[in-house]
């Protein structure tokens, strides 16, 4: 490996993992916790307007959850409402112990820092459900820095806001080009290239497959976040 290829490489030092699919292991909470808050806003399961609501809870998976209610009801008292009875029944259903990681990403962010890159764990979801997934892990420490929509401004993905905010928050990086940003959803692919990460990579252990995430801007897919350790030591 040549000097220029080795310091290509070594720039790539500011990681930005998105949480649920990507690093975080939830079995499909997220619609559990859907189905109590639409349940308390009236929406009947088995209704059509039930299921139009949950495939677009499905679509839309990645996003800032608020923005999904918003979408979904239509005024802002009743998005408030629906988001507040999700965060809680997500947490409940998180304290309940059913979360785990993604089979080796605690390592594989370990492995990371010991590498001298910072790493920024993110997601959609609010602080305190963000919280509770890292007190389940035993994760506080684990990344660099944690960002939940409301840390950037309020705007979740597909909005580069929280990629941008690790980049300012950090100063891990002299230029978004050196970012690297990995997600299982297509927001996440868009909010990375939107960001001007250098490596945008998609990972097939949550919702979306292999063509939706090239689609939407995926510079690799990995099998598993396992995999990125192994990426990040190519030559740029």
């Amino acid at each position: 490996m040549t000097d220029t290829q080795r310091n290509q490489r070594d720039q790539r030092n500011l990681i930005v993992l998105d949480m649920a699919g990507t690093t975080v292991a939830d079995g499909g909470l997220v619609e559990r916790a859907f189905e109590r808050a639409a349940e308390h806003l009236g929406v009947e399961a088995g209704t059509p307007d039930h299921a139009e609501k949950l495939r677009y809870v499905r679509d839309t998976m990645g996003e800032s959850k608020i923005s999904v209610f918003r979408h979904l009801f239509g005024t802002e008292e009743l998005a408030q409402r629906a988001n507040s009875v999700f965060e809680e029944a997500y947490g409940d259903l998180v304290d309940s112990g059913l979360i785990a990681e993604i089979p080796g990403a605690r390592a594989t962010i370990e492995k990371l820092r010991a590498d001298d890159r910072t790493v920024v764990l993110t997601t959609g979801f609010a602080r305190v459900t963000q919280d509770a997934i890292l007190d389940a892990l035993g994760w506080r420490d684990l990344a660099d820095l944690t960002l939940c929509p409301a840390d950037a401004g309020g705007r979740g993905r597909p909005y580069p806001d929280m990629v941008l905010a690790a980049f300012l928050r950090t100063g891990a990086a002299a230029d978004v080009r050196d970012m690297v940003v990995a997600g299982d959803t297509a927001y996440d692919m868009l909010s990375g290239r939107r960001a001007g990460a250098g490596i945008v990579a998609g990972v097939l252990t949550g919702a979306h497959d292999r063509a939706a995430l090239a689609e939407h801007g995926a510079t690799h897919v990995l099998g598993s976040i396992v995999e990125l350790p192994r990426l990040l030591a190519e030559p740029a």
